[in-house]
């Protein structure tokens, strides 16, 4: 027994002399790990900077350095540049997203977004830019062009950098319908954006800025054309293959030209349902930005149309397309024209002012009715 106690003993001994040696066998490691780190920094700091290395070493640190990833502000602040690298099919889904609660959590001020569907220039923008003037942060502007235009347009003006991603859109075709709900949902970016107005590049405004957005928000109807047409440019445009989507009964005619508020909007960018019809179904002789739009809208959601547009055009002289008003048409004689001798229903009341813009003016149109809109159109 005692011989046993005497080597527990000395084991005991044993260990207890091991354990400054393990110790100082890990020090000396520390050291040299400590020294290995420290070439090395040196040497990625000397070759690739001080940032590239911090960020490189420290990675899983960075999130615990943001202060606010989740702020509301992140979700409610539009876009600071519209060009971006999205898709169409990416740009439709995010625009599409929606919050599901009427009411807002903050300030929000309703905004009118002008949309102007144009091949290049904008010759009539000096007209516009004095419509706008005064009126910064109850409007936002969006142009869709020609992917190869490429505008000039002074940092002062309200068009400066309002080129949305873009790509060629024809007449009469489907692509004149993505070209409008590409701009839809760029627009749809900015959640203070209420109303969308599709304009062209020879539209102009023919009330000033306070009564155009006093119409537009008071009104409780969204203003697009979507009429019944049984003749051959109507119902005879119908392929019994837009069925069961679309039935004859359901099938619209109207002008390309609307005015929608932000359900609408999304009704439109969201459509999964109806686009592949009329996209393979409807082709020329039938004319897709005539029909896609009203008829979607009108079986979608009926109550909300007023069934008329607000942008004037003149069928009177024939043909194709409607009448295009150059400098020596430009009177006060045709200005009051524009204006008077209309009646409609607004809110289902009757009332005078029908329309709010009118097209199509040439650009050697632009001086005469620079001159004579303080006395007509009130900018």
């Amino acid at each position: 027994m005692e011989n046993g106690k005497d080597f527990a003993a000395i084991s005991r001994a044993n260990q207890i002399r091991a354990l400054p040696n393990r110790l100082l066998q890990l020090l000396v490691l520390f050291l040299v790990l400590c020294f290995v780190f420290s070439v090395v920094s040196v040497y990625m700091i000397r070759h690739y900077g001080a940032n590239d290395v911090v960020a490189t070493v420290m990675p899983s640190l960075q999130p615990f350095l943001e202060e606010e990833p989740f702020s509301l502000e992140r979700w409610i602040k539009p876009p600071s540049k519209l060009l971006h690298s999205m898709s169409d099919e990416e740009l439709f889904w995010r625009a599409s997203l929606a919050p599901r609660i009427n009411k807002y959590p903050f300030n929000r001020v309703p905004k009118i977004a002008f949309m102007f569907l144009t091949k290049g220039p904008l010759p009539l923008a000096p007209l516009w830019e004095r419509f706008f003037k005064g009126h910064s942060g109850l409007y936002e502007i969006y142009v869709h062009s020609l992917p190869s235009y490429h505008a000039d347009f002074a940092p002062t003006s309200v068009f400066y950098r309002r080129q949305v991603p873009s790509q060629v859109a024809e007449w009469g075709k489907m692509s004149i319908c993505d070209a409008e709900r590409r701009l839809l949902a760029n627009a749809l970016l900015d959640i203070n954006n209420e109303w969308f107005v599709l304009l062209s590049e020879s539209c102009i405004p023919l009330y000033n800025f306070s009564v155009i957005y006093h119409y537009i928000s008071k009104s409780r109807y969204s203003f697009v054309g979507a009429f019944d047409d049984p003749g051959p440019f109507g119902r005879g445009r119908y392929d019994e293959n837009m069925a069961p989507e679309v039935q004859i009964s359901q099938w619209r005619k109207g002008s390309q030209w609307f005015q929608i508020n932000r359900k609408l909007a999304l009704f439109i960018v969201a459509d999964t349902k109806f686009y592949p019809k009329f996209s393979e179904f409807c082709k020329p002789h039938c004319y897709v930005d005539e029909h896609y739009f009203p008829t979607m809208l009108t079986i979608r959601a009926p109550n909300l149309l007023a069934n008329r547009s607000i942008t004037r055009v003149d069928w009177s002289r024939g043909g194709a397309h409607p009448a295009t008003f150059g400098s020596a048409d430009i009177t006060e004689q045709f200005m009051k024209r524009m204006l008077e001798n209309y009646t409609c229903l607004y809110n289902d009341q009757p009332t005078s002012i029908c329309y709010l813009f009118a097209r199509k003016f040439a650009p050697s149109a632009l001086e005469p009715l620079f001159l004579l809109r303080p006395k007509y159109l009130g900018y």
